[in-house]
C-alpha cells in the first residue's frame, strides 16, 4: 500500500495490546514512517518504545486517522482523549468488539466518520480476515484507507450493513477458537486409538492448517475437496458418517454454536 496520505494525515493507535502490535508491525513493515504514528497505550511494550513512533503525545492536528484497539470494557476512560478530533475531519476506526458505530458516534461526535471493523486472530501472522462496514459519513475514499490499514494484517471485506457484524463475529472473529478446540479433539482422539500425545497433536495442527490452506487456494469447493478426499466405504466415509448425522453431527453443533456467539455478540452491542 502507499502510505503517502495517511502519513500525510498523522495515524494515531489507541491501544497497542496483541492486535494493535500486530498492525503495527504490519504498517512499518510495509513503509509507513515511525514519524507518522501517534501511540496512545498507558502501558506501553519494551518493544513499542523501540520503533521510533510517538508514544503517549499531542494529538496530530485535524484531519488525522485514528484506530482504535482496546478493549470494550476500556473505551469509556479512552474516547474521551480523541473528541478533539471528533465533528471534522478525521477518520476513526475501531476494531474494538461489542462497540456498535452509535457508540462511537454519541462519544465522538455524530458528524465524524467512523469504520467498525472485526479481525481475527491471524492478523497476529498477517493472515487474518477483518470485515469492515462504514457509517454515513464514510466516504470511499475513508474505506479505501480503512482497508489499506488493515490489509497489513490481512484480507478485507466490506459488509452491506452493520447488523451483519454480529455473523461476522461469530464466524471469523470467535471462528479461530473453533479450529483451535477442533486441533485439540482431533490429537485427543488420535490419543485414544493409540498415538503418542506428541505425535497426535504434531498430526492434527499439521492436517487442519494443511487442508486450510489447500480450501483457500483451490479452484474446487470445500464440499468437492472432501468428496475428493473420500473413498466409497472407505475410512474417511466412515467417519463422515458419524459427523454428517443430521441430529448430532458437526453440522448441527456448530450452527447452534455459531448461533449462540452471535447472540452473545448482540448482547454485548447492546449494552
Amino acid at each position: 500500500m502507499n502510505f503517502d496520505e495517511i502519513a500525510a494525515r498523522g495515524l494515531v493507535l489507541l491501544g497497542c495490546g496483541k492486535m494493535g502490535s500486530a498492525m503495527l508491525a504490519g504498517w512499518l513493515d510495509g513503509g509507513l514512517p515511525p514519524a507518522a504514528v501517534t501511540v496512545l497505550d498507558p502501558h506501553p511494550s519494551a518493544w513499542l518504545q523501540k520503533t521510533g513512533v510517538a508514544i503517549n503525545a499531542d494529538l496530530p492536528p485535524d484531519p488525522a486517522i485514528v484506530l482504535i484497539a482496546v478493549k470494550p470494557q476500556m473505551m469509556g476512560e479512552a474516547l474521551p482523549a480523541l473528541k478533539a478530533l471528533g465533528n471534522a475531519g478525521t477518520l476513526f476506526v475501531s476494531v474494538a468488539a461489542g462497540t456498535p458505530i452509535a457508540g462511537f458516534e454519541e462519544a465522538l461526535g455524530a458528524q465524524s466518520p467512523i469504520i467498525r471493523a472485526m479481525p481475527n486472530t491471524p492478523a497476529a501472522i498477517a493472515r487474518g480476515i477483518t470485515a469492515i462496514i462504514g457509517n454515513a459519513h464514510a466516504c470511499a475514499s475513508h474505506m479505501e484507507m480503512a482497508e489499506g490499514l488493515l490489509s497489513a494484517v490481512g484480507q478485507v471485506v466490506r459488509l452491506e450493513t452493520e447488523d451483519q457484524m454480529d455473523a461476522v463475529t461469530a464466524v471469523s472473529g470467535s471462528g479461530p477458537a473453533y479450529v483451535f478446540h477442533l486441533i485439540e479433539t482431533l490429537a485427543a482422539a488420535g490419543e485414544a486409538e493409540g498415538l503418542p500425545p506428541e505425535l497426535a497433536l504434531h498430526l492434527a495442527r499439521a492436517t487442519v492448517a494443511g487442508a486450510g490452506d489447500l480450501a483457500e487456494k483451490s479452484d474446487d469447493s470445500p464440499a468437492q475437496l472432501r468428496i475428493n478426499v473420500t473413498s466409497p466405504n472407505g475410512t474417511t466415509q466412515a467417519a463422515l458418517e458419524v459427523l454428517m448425522d443430521e441430529a448430532q453431527g458437526f453440522a448441527p453443533l456448530l450452527k447452534r454454536a455459531v448461533k449462540a456467539a452471535a447472540e452473545r455478540s448482540k448482547e454485548l452491542s447492546n449494552g
